[in-house]
């Protein structure tokens, strides 16, 4: 529940998101979806001092139950999206989802809910990491190494972030 809560709070956004890059992120919508609070789908801005990313809005869906958590988001376009907020056609709306999926690891201080037994010990995750980005607006345009060279480094970077963090608050 650590990793989950950890990676769909906008407060946290920052130290893993690469794309943010450092910005602030708030959360604009909120729309739950069952008891769980984790349960909901975000409409998130960056507030960002790049100017090139301020007509961008994140769109991100996470649910939870104690088999699995999910945290699954798309950048969207801030003017396509106000166009299907005042009922527009949302098949305008291009989505990339990346995200994560979080299974508790099986190990024997992980309870059935994925957390902490009566003894104060937990088990860890295994997280799984998806990630979607265009890197040519021509369909049939061949993937070049350095584009997938740029997507692992991101990756990557976004993994040994979330590492560094959650580490630091076990300290």
């Amino acid at each position: 529940m650590r990793v989950f809560d950890f990676l769909r709070d906008e407060n946290s956004r920052n130290e893993w998101y690469i794309l943010s890059n450092g910005g602030v992120v708030q959360e604009m919508a909120h729309i739950a979806n069952g008891r769980d609070t984790g349960n909901c789908v975000s409409l998130l801005r960056v507030n960002s001092a790049n100017s090139s990313q301020t007509n961008m809005l994140i769109l991100q869906y996470s649910c939870t139950d104690p088999t699995a958590s999910f945290v699954i988001y798309a950048t969207v376009d801030i003017v396509a999206m106000n166009v299907v907020l005042n009922g527009g056609d949302p098949d305008y709306v291009a989505l990339l989802p990346s995200g994560f999926a979080i299974l508790p690891d099986g190990s024997s201080g992980s309870t059935g809910s994925g957390m902490a037994d009566a003894g104060g010990s937990s088990g860890g995750s295994l997280l799984t990491v998806a990630f979607q980005i265009l890197v040519d607006s021509i369909p049939i345009a061949k993937l070049s190494l350095g584009s997938v060279a740029t997507v692992n480094n991101l990756i990557a970077c976004a993994v040994e972030r979330i590492k560094v963090s959650l580490s630091c608050e076990n300290a």
